[in-house]
């Protein structure tokens, strides 16, 4: 899982003190500030990567909460509290999949790209402007990890 590799030791550190990967991961060749690099669909030769229990329950519950927040985000009625709390959810969601995902190495790789992303979302919905970018940047990951790994029933969400 994600705890055994180094760059795993980045995200623990990342989710630990609630800040995107990108500020941890890099040591000394730091990115902060530069815009992350486009998510891009990563299959098993051609196939989905298989998931498990814990990660389509953690994903599932980022998805609803993302849905259930995006009419309100598309209206600008979304408040600074309302990002906070929703950034809030999806970190739980995510601190939980990597407490309990147990991938093989190389979708668990597959997936640290995704996660990644998620947290910059995260750290963006946290953040003073532009928070509704953040959410966008969960929805846009959400989109590829359907696209990536075999979560029976799993829907895009419309934005």
């Amino acid at each position: 899982m994600l705890i055994k590799s180094l760059t795993g030791l980045a995200l623990a550190a990342s989710l630990a003190m609630g800040a995107p990967l990108g500020a941890h991961a890099a040591g000394d060749h730091s990115h902060a500030g530069a815009p992350a690099a486009k998510l891009e669909v990563k299959l098993n030769q051609g196939r989905k990567w298989a998931s498990d229990d814990a990660l389509r329950a953690g994903m599932s519950r980022i998805r609803q909460d993302m849905a259930a927040s995006l009419p309100k985000i598309h209206k600008g009625a979304f408040r600074r509290a309302d990002f906070d709390a929703l950034a809030g959810k999806v970190q739980a969601q995510v601190d939980h999949i990597t407490a309990n995902c147990k991938l093989p190495e190389d979708a668990d790789l597959v997936l640290h790209g995704i996660l990644e992303q998620i947290l910059d979302g995260i750290g963006t919905m946290k953040g003073t402007e532009r928070r509704s970018a953040g959410a966008v940047k969960v929805v846009e990951s959400l989109d590829v990890y359907g696209k990536t790994f075999d979560h029976p029933g799993w829907k895009p969400l419309a934005h």
